[in-house]
């Protein structure tokens, strides 16, 4: 999945597509960022998927629906989370993956659910398109329960932001709490919000609430006027 120091709601990525490119293996969710080729620029359009037709509905409206998650009452999260912010600055990916392991068991273990793997690994994947370009920032693959992290930019390969990086790692592993209690993991409205829940969670900083439009395809985006409006003047809304 993807993914400047910022809150999920202001990060560098943002479209989550559950399209599998050519540089994504079979059977993994992944999470994209869409950039205008050559201006630098992020397309900001964080998606639903759409609802299956008729197997696994029922599952996808129940995670829909549910837009919230339990969260530690102690600082377990918060403190390792500041460590790999301290990691992330050495530039070692070997530090990082130490304490992104520490991250996840610990999670894990809130969560009673088994533990997962996960491969910190060094310049994003891209794939270069005539009007974008698309960046892998980090996916999930379900049968072997393995979590993969990328911790560079793609063209520039420079290390990425914290924020960028938390926010991959707990979007990763709510694909993995998913898996505990659903047949599959969708980007539903509902999983956004319990990723939003876990990252601002780690770090310590409040959540917003997300605010969505429909589009085509029984699908929902961000709305990032009103977002940006309300946070501004948090009376307009």
């Amino acid at each position: 999945m993807v993914f400047a120091p910022v809150s999920l709601l202001n990060m560098e990525i943002s479209l989550a597509a559950r399209h599998q490119p050519s540089f994504a293996d079979p059977g993994k969710l992944c999470d994209f960022l869409f950039e205008r080729q050559g201006s630098g620029r992020i397309k900001r359009a964080m998606v639903t998927d759409a609802p299956p037709r008729k197997k696994n509905r029922q599952f996808f409206t129940e995670s829909d629906r549910h837009n919230t998650l339990r969260l530690p009452q102690d600082e377990r999260l918060r403190r390792i989370a500041g460590a790999i912010e301290t990691a992330m600055k050495t530039g070692r990916s070997r530090e990082v993956l130490r304490v992104s392991e520490e991250f996840l068991d610990t999670a894990a273990d809130f969560y009673q659910v088994k533990h997962c793997d996960v491969r910190v690994l060094a310049a994003r994947p891209l794939r270069v398109r005539e009007r974008s370009t698309v960046e892998l920032f980090g996916d999930y693959n379900p049968s072997s329960t393995l979590i993969r992290v990328w911790m560079k930019t793609a063209i520039r390969q420079e290390v990425t932001s914290f924020g960028t990086f938390l926010s991959t790692l707990c979007h990763e592993f709510c694909h993995h709490l998913d898996f505990e209690r659903f047949p599959d993991s969708w980007h539903t409205r509902g999983f956004y919000e319990r990723t939003a829940s876990l990252y601002h969670h780690a770090r310590g900083t409040p959540q917003k609430r997300l605010i969505w439009i429909p589009i085509p395809g029984r699908r929902w985006r961000i709305d990032w006027q009103r977002m940006n409006r309300s946070s501004l003047n948090p009376s307009t809304e």
